[in-house]
């Protein structure tokens, strides 16, 4: 009898780590963590103005935690712009999302945080352009956005992919991201009402972001 106990109890432990859902994120300052993103990328916490000063703080640490999934890669780059343009109209081609798909390691789910230093920095809007980027297309917001969500769903057709939209930006941020993430059927989560210093969520934002994150994907369900 015992012996029947321990194999199912290895069945069950087994069968759990198998439906164990891996999650990797695509991102910038605001998912950003020391020793936790790669190395020798731009990071913003822990940060001495803000009271986000663990991981387990963080809105993906909560969400991870919260439902028992694994982390995979953490491909947050602070300040890093969708497109490839920067700052300053620098070329931010060696940091923007689209230059990173390649590592993401193998996720279930990948969650994109980024948008708000395309805001920020005033990089160009441009045209919705869905297939044959050119190099300077990918220079302006809305060519790179398609262009990152084609290869993704490419590069990696069972993953499911959502794209977070942060609060406070100006509209054409918001609605590119809208109506190319139906484009691609990726769903959008607009964020409200996030708490934060200096433009960066604080504790308490950190858990609106992870408690809104979550009321989604069950109102998914």
């Amino acid at each position: 009898m015992k012996r029947i106990i321990f194999l199912f109890a290895i069945l069950l432990t087994c069968a759990a780590s198998a439906q164990q859902l891996k999650v990797s994120i695509l991102g910038d300052s605001y998912s950003s963590f020391r020793g936790l993103i790669p190395e020798g990328y731009d990071i913003f916490y822990p940060h001495d103005q803000v009271d986000v000063k663990e991981a387990d703080q963080t809105w993906w640490g909560q969400l991870i935690k919260e439902n028992g999934w694994q982390l995979e890669i953490n491909n947050s780059y602070s300040g890093s712009t969708i497109c490839n343009t920067g700052y300053g109209r620098a070329d931010f081609s060696d940091r923007a999302f689209i230059s990173r798909i390649n590592y993401i390691g193998n996720p279930d789910i990948l969650f994109i945080f980024g948008g708000t230093n395309d805001a920020w920095a005033n990089s160009p809007i441009g045209e919705y352009i869905y297939s044959d980027w050119t190099k300077q297309d990918l220079f302006s917001f809305r060519p790179a956005l398609a262009y990152l969500l084609n290869g993704l769903k490419g590069l990696y057709p069972k993953m499911k992919i959502y794209l977070l939209l942060n609060d406070g930006l100006k509209p054409e941020i918001g609605e590119s991201m809208e109506a190319i993430g139906a484009r691609y059927d990726v769903p959008v989560i607009k964020l409200q009402g996030i708490d934060k210093a200096i433009g960066h969520p604080t504790a308490a934002g950190m858990k609106e972001i992870s408690r809104q994150i979550n009321a989604f994907m069950a109102a998914e369900k």
